[in-house]
């Protein structure tokens, strides 16, 4: 384990330090809403704030590793990744069985505190999306991924207000999935250069 890092590895750690602590603190909130409501794209986006933390508490620990154990961590991180978008399909099974329209004014308050939060993880994110390696790229693009789901989510609400219907809150719902799905691909194909490049 290599246990001196770069100045800029240090300020990628206490980035995703402090990255972390918001998403955890905001899933609960995300979480409680989406039950009490029952909302499928924001029970998707809560386990999605779930992952965030997680990510960014692997990126936080693995920034001591070396470059062949960073690499199998983005690896392992892709598949993290994917965990909101297995979620999001077994909610939206259930959102079938119970078709209950969520509250639209709860639906778009809570999706605009949400999208706070990810445009200001982004947005401490954003410098480092290029040279922080698959896992810096990974937690940027859970971030940036989550932005436009929060807007989607907004959206919905909105479209909720004007025609009471579950379609709105499900489609997001799985397009928050998709999301996820695509960031998944591109962070799998970062670490695996990385570790090409680990192992001339």
């Amino acid at each position: 384990m290599d246990k001196r890092l770069s100045e800029r590895d240090e300020a990628l750690r206490r980035t995703v330090g402090i990255v972390a602590g918001l998403n955890l603190a905001y899933f609960g909130v995300e979480f409680a809403v989406a039950i009490a409501i029952g909302a499928v794209s924001l029970f998707a986006d809560s386990i999605d704030f779930l992952e965030d933390a997680s990510v960014n508490l692997l990126v936080f620990f693995a920034l001591r590793w070396s470059a062949r154990k960073r690499a199998r961590a983005g690896m392992a991180l892709a598949g993290l990744i994917l965990v909101p978008a297995l979620a999001t399909l077994w909610a939206v099974s259930q959102k079938f069985l119970h078709p209950v329209v969520p509250d639209p004014f709860s639906l778009s308050l809570t999706g605009v505190g949400a999208m706070a939060v990810n445009l200001t993880a982004a947005l401490l994110l954003v410098r480092f999306r290029t040279t922080g390696g698959s896992l810096a790229r990974g937690a940027f693009l859970s971030a940036r991924n989550d932005v436009l789901a929060n807007i989607a989510i907004v959206a919905a609400a909105l479209v909720t207000a004007w025609m009471p219907s579950i379609w709105p809150d499900l489609v997001v719902g799985l397009g928050i999935a998709a999301l996820n799905a695509d960031a998944a691909r591109e962070v799998w194909e970062a670490a695996r250069e990385e570790r090409k490049a680990a192992n001339p």
